[in-house]
């Protein structure tokens, strides 16, 4: 394996699976851990189950731990910190605290390296965990492309008003979401970076593969149809490693399963995520994924999803 970043993976898609891979990447989270998770709209029926997190808070994380969200740039039913309250409460996310972090201001923190952006603003309260927890519904996007830990980050701890529009709006433009394609992958992992960087070492991934509709959970009950079959849950201390892993073992299906998401992922540019964290130095694309399964063997991404069941609708 050398030097290359590890991807864990397991079949197991349960709270036992989750608990088992959180094991693998856990040891560098301590202190105040921030749970970065998308909570999702009003009975969006893909989200991570709540029972799962539920017992991951219950069974591995301290009473310092919280999930972490921001309110939304769209309006819609979490554009509002009371808004966001009740959706939480619809969603069923009233077993941890749950920390709005832009409810009570912003804050700048430094981005390294970037074309777009020199700072990227987020919700002040994330400046108060020593460490961060990405746990990710992977799944399609309707203009990310695709929406793994980096997405999870880059957009979800940007705050409403400020670092999303800094993201999606060119100055000036009267068009929300007048930046897309290649620029709009490109700003959301200059914002993820400043993230990253500020909790360094402290920080570890998790994506879930399940119930991968092309459309994000911000969809809510009108996200598009799940097409995907599902695939297990992976995790490693590499943010590049995590999500091309997760874009790998789509590619590694079978044509007519792997065929909407796919679309999704060209159609909307949302490679260039994984091409331009790279060039930032976030991370590796040579990875090595080590099946937790079955005592630990090295296997590749067509292995990883052979026991896949043909997708039916």
């Amino acid at each position: 394996m050398g030097n290359k970043p590890i991807v864990y993976f397991t079949r197991d898609l349960s709270a036992e699976g989750l608990l088992k891979i959180y094991d693998r990447v856990s040891a560098n989270l301590t202190g105040k851990i921030a749970v970065k998770l998308h909570t999702g709209e009003k009975n969006g029926p893909n989200i991570i189950p709540r029972q799962w997190v539920k017992e991951l808070f219950e069974k591995k994380l301290d009473e310092n731990a919280a999930i972490i969200e921001t309110n939304t740039y769209y309006e819609g039913d979490r554009y509002t910190t009371a808004q966001h309250r009740e959706t939480l409460k619809v969603n069923g996310w009233t077993f941890c605290p749950v920390d709005i972090t832009d409810d009570k201001g912003t804050v700048m923190l430094p981005v390294t390296g970037g074309k777009w952006f020199t700072e990227m603003s987020v919700g002040e309260s994330m400046t108060g965990y020593d460490s961060l927890l990405a746990l990710t519904h992977f799944k399609g996007h309707m203009m990310g492309g695709f929406g793994g830990s980096n997405k999870n980050i880059g957009i979800g701890c940007a705050d409403g008003r400020i670092g999303k529009k800094m993201i999606h709006t060119r100055e000036g433009s009267s068009n929300l979401w007048s930046i897309a394609e290649e620029e709009l992958m490109e700003r959301i992992s200059e914002s993820t970076k400043a993230t990253i960087d500020y909790f360094g070492k402290k920080v570890s991934y998790i994506n879930v593969m399940r119930n991968m509709s092309v459309s994000c959970d911000c969809e809510g009950t009108a996200a598009q149809p799940v097409v995907t079959p599902n695939v297990g849950i992976i995790a490693s201390l590499d943010i590049l490693a995590v999500d091309k892993c997760s874009v790998d073992l789509i590619y590694a299906m079978r044509e007519e399963d792997r065929h909407a998401l796919v679309e999704r992922m060209e159609t909307r540019k949302g490679l260039r995520q994984l091409s331009y964290m790279e060039e930032l130095g976030m991370g590796s694309g040579d990875y090595v994924i080590i099946d937790i399964d079955n005592g630990d063997r090295e296997i590749t991404p067509a292995e990883a999803v052979a026991h896949v069941v043909p997708f039916e609708e």
